[in-house]
This record gives C-alpha cells, structure tokens and sequence, in this order.
C-alpha cells in the first residue's frame, strides 16, 4: 500500500504529463505483477464493491477521532471529501504496515462477511496502522469513491513503454469485465491474444467536436479549410441514445455500453437479432427507444435505465432499437484497419443478411454535395431528434479514443433560458473551499420557481468572484446549502427538456450547464416558467 499511496501522491503533485508516465512506469517496475493489475483495475474504474455501509464507516470514525458529530460534519462541508475528512481527523498511525495492495483489497473484499462487530475490529485495527497519506487512499477504495487525475490513455501509455506493447492493444485487452484476482499480468502482456476472452469489446473510436459559440458559427469557408472538400466525407445524424457494442462469438451475445458495463440483460428484445448474426461479428451503434419508425427522446429510454426489473410496462413504454453505423468484427477478423467505406458495405451486408429490420436498423448516410448545403441540413437536428451531424472521413480507419482528424461531432446550438441563481453550495477537491454548485430559477408569476442545477461553465475567475458574492449575500442556511440573494443572472444551456413529475418545475432539463453569466441583464428579465413549458411542445 506505501508504494500505491506514493504513486497517488506523486500523480496529485504534477500536471506534467511526461512526468505521470515516468511516474506511473516506476511503479510499474518496482511493484508485484499482483498489484500491477490492482492498479490497473483501480485506474479503470473496477473498484471492489463496497464491504461496509456508509453510515457505519462514518460513525466509526467520528469514534476514533474522538471529536463531536457536528464538528466531524463541518469538517466534512469544508474538506469537501469524506475519505480525506476522516484521514485527516484522525490520530496519527501507532504501528506500520507493509501489506501490499492486492493484500489489502483481498481483505476489503472479504471484510463484507463478517459480522458488524469484527468489520468494526478490523477497520479500526486498519486504520491505526496506516499513514495519513495511506489511510486517505484505503479509504477511498474502502468507501468506493476511488478517483486519480490521469486518463486511462497515460496508464496505457506508461505500461506500453514498460512492456514494449503496442498501446491499441493493451487498450483492447483491459477492456471488458476482468477483474485482477483472476486474469493476471502475464496474460495481459502476452504476445498473442490466446487468453482473450470472446466477450471483450474493442476501445471506442469518439469523434472530436467541432468547436463552436453561440456569438461565432463556423461557416462552410472554415469547415473547407480544416476539413478538405465536401466528398471525402461520410454524414451521418448524431443519435442521443447509448453508445454500445453488439457481440456474437461463440454462439454468446454481450452487449457493452461505452462506459464498460456489460449490459446484455437490460436489453432483452435486442436478443434475437443479436442471436441470428454470424459468429465473430461486432457492430458499434447506438441504442434508442424507437417507436413508429421514429427515434423517441432521450427521457423515453432514461425510464428504463437502472430498472433492476423491466416489467411489460416499462419495455412497452419505451421500445428500442440499435442505429448500427460501424462493423468492427467480421467472421471473426478485426477488421478495424478497413477504411470508412470498406465496413460500412460490410454493414450493409450484415443487415441485409438479418431479417429483424425494425430491431436493427443502419444510420442513414446524409446527401450532400457542399458544406453549405450540410450547414442547412443540420438546422434540421432537433426534428430529427438528433443531437446534431457526425462527419467521417471515408478512408478513415476505426481507431481507439479520441483522435483529431477522421471522425467528428457537429453538434447543434443547446437551447438557452437566462435564469437567477437563488442556492448554493460548496464544491468538492480542490474547491472544497468555493461555492461551486449553484441552483438556478425562473419567474412563475412573482415567484422564483427553482428548476435546474448546474456546475460547469464558468471560469476560475467568476467562480471566485461568484463565491464572493454568496459569502456576502446569504439570506439562509440549510446544512450546506446557501439561500442567496437573488440577483446574478446567468445564461443556461440545455440539450433537451421534458415533463417532470419529481420537480416542483414539473420539467427537467437534460445536460444543464452554464454558458455565461449575463451582467447586463437585471434579475427581473430572467426567464419564464412559462416559456420553458412552451419548449416541450417545441
């Protein structure tokens, strides 16, 4: 654990990314091969379930520092971070512990069946002989909020130079539903791809966006210039489902989404499409809940997302089909490596050869002959229930992450209401200390009704500048929200609304951020809840 709770310290310390490699290949050279792949699993988001309810955990540490409940609580509003508020509080270490990290999340792991008295011995006991720095780290794997500031494309990066591995394939082969205690370092850094197992989905090609404000469009000129001539690219709608691959090898079926949850079971109607295609196929696509020959809105689907149990009801009211628009998997290739074109005929032959048509459905490719002609087509975005125009160059490859050049987004303008920021609350890491989460109104009547939280979109500067003025124009306290006066106007951004029984509102914005804080216009020109009503019929 001392060279896993250094590696974190020295990750937190740096935004020199060749000094995070140089970090991250030491450990990997210094460390077992057993907590190599634990801190692969970490840093990919496979966190060990959590072994102890929270409110134990809490508790239990307001014990052992010895300290009243609400200075514990205030403590925590302040630190922003309950992992770092009990490692803090508590008292300094009296014995040390050379436990390694696979050692220590093997206890973690079987902790959970033990009862509440020994859970509470052996974290204790834990706890007392950990370091302020390892005891930080414990606890956020303990607690299941384990963060790091490095991407997953860094880690990859640094175990490519230790391994001499290409990173394309180490990034296959940590994808899918591994875990550290049973698929080792060893298998990880074969040469071939032997211990693959058949429902591993490949690293998803994302498209960059295209950069845009709501004061400067780009214009067909602009797009020639960075992009060529019009021809040399495929358009495609951008759906606003869920990102998944679609899996047959085997005879077995997976579906992945793109955050790497196996999601095969949530849904069952896509069974026997994905049952009738050849073995050694993988298709990437997108989700939706489709009725009628039509896309529905994102909300449709959202209702049966988290749904441990889909009633007759739930897939009723929100139906599904996949919008397929790449094929990375054919008789059992990869064939990644064709160009844009090449597999989108192998799509096309895929589905030709697949009798569920309305289950399993191509994204239709956009006619155009010039940017300006695909600038208009795009205002047509919202019609379409679409998000905006994906654009992809047709010799292009299917490559991994994020990469400027063949694929990109070109998103539509979000809709905007200007509103009046009327609560607040403190933000967590490094602005544990600023009231970073604001709460935001429009006029119903005389009344400012609340019906949007947002925390992006404002600078370093206003933020400070924003925590400034709460800290001078609280009206109330509740816990740790603020009542604030209400005077700051602010342009809010949103990519869809819809009715909202949960709300006092009675809607819900989805993706809510801020674009601006408008100075120039007084509280009493903010929005109406009655001109946000009328966009839901818009």
């Amino acid at each position: 654990m001392k060279a896993f709770a250094q590696l974190f310290l020295s990750l937190d310390e740096t935004n020199k990314t060749n000094e995070k490699v140089k970090v991250l290949k030491d450990y990997f050279i210094s460390v077992p091969d057993s907590d190599k792949m634990h801190m692969l699993a970490l840093f990919t988001g496979r966190r060990p379930k959590r072994p102890i309810n929270a409110t134990l955990v809490r508790n239990w540490a307001i014990e052992v520092s010895n300290i009243p409940a609400w200075l514990f609580e205030e403590s925590y509003h302040v630190v922003g971070d309950l992992a770092e508020t009990m490692s803090l509080l508590m008292p300094a270490n009296t014995s040390g512990s050379n436990k390694s990290l696979s050692e220590w999340v093997a206890e973690i792991n079987e902790i959970a069946k033990k009862a509440e008295d020994g859970r509470k011995l052996w974290l204790t006991e834990s706890w007392a002989m950990l370091d302020a720095q390892e005891r930080f780290v414990f606890n956020k794997i303990l607690t299941g909020s384990f963060r790091v500031g490095v991407s997953q494309n860094l880690v990859i990066k640094a175990l490519a130079d230790v391994t001499g591995i290409e990173a394309a394939t180490l990034t296959h082969r940590v994808m899918g539903s591994w875990m550290p205690e049973t698929y080792h370092y060893t298998q990880l850094i074969q040469e071939q791809g032997a211990a693959d197992d058949i429902s591993r989905p490949y690293p998803f090609f994302l498209a960059y966006p295209i950069q845009e404000t709501s004061e400067k469009k780009k214009t067909p000129d602009e797009l020639h210039a960075a992009l060529g001539e019009a021809d040399e690219w495929q358009a495609e709608w951008k759906w606003d489902g869920i990102r998944a691959q679609m899996i047959k090898r085997d005879d077995k079926i997976f579906i992945w989404s793109r955050g790497e949850d196996l999601s095969t079971e949530k849904f069952p109607e896509l069974h026997p499409f994905l049952n009738a295609l050849p073995n050694g196929t993988v298709l990437d696509g997108e989700i939706l809940s489709f009725r009628d020959g039509k896309p529905l809105p994102f909300n449709v689907l959202q209702t049966r997302i988290g749904r441990k149990n889909l009633t007759k009801k739930i897939l009723e009211d929100s139906p599904i089909a996949v919008i397929a628009y790449d094929c990375l998997e054919y008789g059992g290739e990869d064939i990644r490596y064709k160009t844009q074109s090449e597999r989108r005929k192998i799509l096309e032959e895929v589905q030709s050869a697949t009798a569920f048509p309305d289950l399993f459905r191509i994204s239709s490719l956009i006619k155009f002959d010039s940017w300006t002609t695909l600038e208009t087509i795009r205002d047509q975005s919202r019609a379409m229930i679409a998000e905006g125009i994906m654009l992809k160059r047709k010799d292009a490859a299917y490559q991994v992450g994020r990469r400027r050049g063949d694929w990109w987004k070109w998103k539509i303008d979000p809709l905007s209401v200007d509103a009046v920021m009327v609560y607040a609350q403190k933000g967590h890491g490094r602005r544990a200390d600023l009231y970073t989460d604001y709460t935001f109104a429009v006029w119903d009547g005389d009344k400012l009704v609340p019906f949007a939280k947002a925390y992006s979109g404002l600078t370093d500067a206003e933020i400070n500048k924003v925590d400034y003025f709460v800290k001078r124009n609280t009206l109330e306290k509740f816990g740790p929200v603020r009542t604030v006066k209400p005077e700051l106007v602010f342009e809010i951004g949103f990519e869809g609304i819809n009715k909202s029984n949960r709300h006092k509102s009675g809607i819900a914005l989805r993706f809510p951020r801020i674009l601006r804080w408008r100075h120039d216009k007084p509280k009493e020109e903010a929005d109406t809840l009655e001109n946000l009503k009328a966009l839901l019929n818009g």
